[in-house]
C-alpha cells in the first residue's frame, strides 16, 4: 500500500469533518486552534548515511563471500560503490532510516518543526497571543500541540502532552480524522474556560488543515 502523504493524508470528507470541528471549538472561545500535517519534520540525513554505509558494507561481505575473494583490496571498493545505491534506498524509503535515530532526535526534530510551523504560518500573530497549533508529523507518527505565549501561564504543559499521546495513538489505530476532531474539541473547552468569546471576536487563524 503507498504510504500517504501530507496532502493527501486526509480525504476531502474528513477534511470537511476536521474544519467542522475548529469551527465549533471556536465557537465558545476567543482561542484560535489550527491544525498542520506534514510528510516528515527532518530529513534525518545522518541517518542515511549510516544506513547506507552499514548496508553497502554488508553487501560488500556477500559478495566477497560468494565469489571466494575475501580481501581488503576487494571489500573496500565493493563498499564505496555499493554506498550510493544503498544510500539512495533510505531515501527512496524514508521510514527505513528511522531504526538509525534515536528517541531524543526524532522528539526534538517534531519539536522544533512544530515551533518553526508556528511561526511561518504566523499563528502568534492573534491578539491575545491565545492560538494553539495541533502538528502532526506523519514519518515519525508524532503529535506536537503548541500553545503561544498567553497560553503557557493559564494551561500547563503535562495537559497538552497527553492530548498529543491521545492523537498519535488514534493515529497509529487509524483512526486519524476522529481523534483529531475529538483533540481539537478538548482544546476548544480548555481555551473557553481562559479565554471565553468577547463580542469583538473574530476569526484570526486558518479553519482548514495546514500543510
Amino acid at each position: 500500500m503507498k504510504r500517504k502523504r501530507a496532502h493527501d493524508f486526509f480525504s476531502e470528507t474528513e477534511r470537511a469533518a476536521i474544519r467542522t470541528a475548529v469551527e465549533n471549538a471556536e465557537a465558545g472561545t476567543s482561542g484560535e486552534i489550527a491544525t498542520m500535517v506534514v510528510d516528515h519534520s527532518d530529513g534525518y540525513p545522518e541517518a542515511a548515511v549510516l544506513g547506507g554505509v552499514l548496508v553497502a558494507g554488508f553487501v560488500a561481505v556477500v559478495v566477497c563471500v560468494v565469489f571466494h575473494h575475501v580481501t581488503i583490496w576487494s571489500y573496500i571498493p565493493l563498499v564505496f560503490l555499493a554506498f550510493y545505491p544503498a544510500r539512495y534506498l533510505f531515501r527512496r524509503f524514508p521510514r527505513l532510516k528511522l531504526s538509525f535515530v534515536g528517541r531524543r532526535r526524532l522528539v526534538h526534530a517534531v519539536r522544533d518543526r512544530a515551533v518553526r510551523a508556528f511561526f511561518e504560518k504566523e499563528l502568534h500573530h492573534t491578539r491575545q497571543q491565545n492560538g494553539v497549533l495541533i502538528f502532526i508529523s506523519l514519518l515519525e507518527r508524532k503529535v506536537w500541540i503548541l500553545g503561544d505565549r498567553g497560553i503557557h501561564d493559564k494551561i500547563p504543559a503535562h495537559v497538552w502532552n497527553g492530548l498529543a499521546r491521545e492523537l498519535s495513538a488514534g493515529i497509529r489505530e487509524g483512526r486519524a480524522c476522529e481523534s483529531l476532531c475529538t483533540v481539537v474539541a478538548r482544546c476548544g473547552e480548555l481555551l473557553a474556560g481562559h479565554f471565553p468569546k468577547t463580542p469583538d471576536d473574530r476569526n484570526e487563524l486558518p479553519d482548514d488543515v495546514l500543510t
